[in-house]
């Protein structure tokens, strides 16, 4: 690691496992039961004596416990780094973080392709339908084994929003700030197509083998492939996508062809690829499944979390654009509930959240001032 790379880094750091059924199974929203589940995650910076400065991190899809710092060996540090670290937004000089992997994930954490203790074989299509309250569950139960009883703050993007959002309704006094980005509480009906089509890939690649394909050696590729491409256009804007490539092809010649051949095309193909190397296709259907029937405010009509909330939205961001928030706000209003919301000038759409537009890391450290 360059000396360039570590300033303002929290530095080498490990992903972590912790079991929460040593004292009996986890029990999922729908009454099925996991009997042996572990989480991964990492931590940056100290608890204090007093244990009230921990801000717990929620990440979005396809993300993991790395969030911060750099693994041995690695050529980047953690999804969020411009964000976790001394003297950034969170600043782990003062602040202890923690990161886990979600429940249903490939990461480290319990999934699919995790063995079933009742048969020594992995889940495959038998891991049970998850619900976005469950991947809370299994974070609620890491903060207990850590010994942390209250969060100075809960931070999320996109499905990590959701999540703190949720968590915040689940545990209405445990939370005293959380911090929801580029997030919703209800997906439209066109966020749901987005995703019926990524899913429709997966289910009806002929490797996906009813979800047993690790059993015939193999895996949907080209489902997942295309499941990811179509959804990294919906994270990213027009507007960005037309600045990195506009037309430009890969040749200089007139010849047309049907394969690829504009530079974006590539660029998909690469992310498509790439995404095939750390993420798994069951995975990939459980998480994406319990957004689409997310909805906490019904779930949770009479609760009144004593949370405060920040909300921050991007003005390019068509996956959830700011009506989103603008929904979350009015319901935490009505509640009664303190809540503030900024919309964010970004030409990066979505992935707004993981970058640093101006005036967004302002607005999250303050809050957690």
């Amino acid at each position: 690691m360059s000396t360039a790379a570590a300033t303002g880094s929290v530095g080498l750091v490990t992903t972590r496992r912790a079991v929460l059924t040593q004292h009996g199974p986890l029990v999922l929203a729908s009454g099925a039961e996991l009997a042996h589940v572990e989480v991964a995650y990492e931590t940056y910076g100290e608890l204090s004596p007093a244990r009230d400065n921990a801000v717990f991190v929620c990440h979005a899809l396809t993300g993991d416990a790395h969030a911060a710092g750099w693994h041995e060996g690695a050529r980047r540090p953690g999804w969020w780094d411009n964000l976790i670290g001394p003297g950034k937004a969170l600043d782990t000089d003062r602040l202890f973080v923690v990161s886990a992997n979600l429940l249903g994930g490939c990461s480290g954490t319990t999934g699919p392709s995790s063995p079933d203790p009742a048969t020594g074989r992995a889940y495959g299509p038998d891991f049970p339908a998850l619900d976005l309250a469950d991947l809370v569950t299994a974070h609620r139960g890491l903060l207990d084994q850590l010994g942390i009883e209250r969060l100075h703050a809960a931070v999320g993007g996109s499905l990590g929003g959701m999540q703190v959002l949720e968590w915040a309704l689940q545990e209405p006094d445990r939370i005293d700030r959380a911090v929801v980005v580029a997030a919703s509480s209800r997906l439209t009906t066109e966020n749901i197509a987005f995703s019926a089509v990524a899913r429709a890939a997966i289910l009806e690649d002929p490797d996906f083998h009813g979800g047993r394909y690790a059993e015939h050696g193999v895996m949907p590729r080209h489902g997942l492939k295309v499941a990811r491409m179509m959804a990294h256009i919906t994270y990213v804007s027009g507007q960005s996508l037309a600045a990195k490539f506009g037309h430009a092809r890969d040749t200089s010649g007139t010849e047309k062809r049907l394969a690829a051949d504009f530079e974006v095309e590539h660029y998909l193909q690469h992310q498509g690829e790439s995404f095939l190397a750390r993420f798994d296709a069951l995975s990939y259907l459980h998480l994406t499944r319990p957004m689409d029937y997310f909805d906490p405010f019904a779930a949770h009509p009479d609760v009144v979390p004593s949370t405060r909330f920040r909300l921050v939205s991007f003005d390019s961001d068509w996956r959830f654009p700011t009506a989103h928030s603008l929904r979350i706000r009015d319901q935490l209003a009505a509640r009664g509930v303190t809540v503030d919301h900024t919309e964010v000038a970004s030409p990066w759409g979505h992935d707004s959240f993981l970058l640093e537009p101006r005036g967004y890391h302002d607005l999250v450290r303050s809050f957690l001032g």
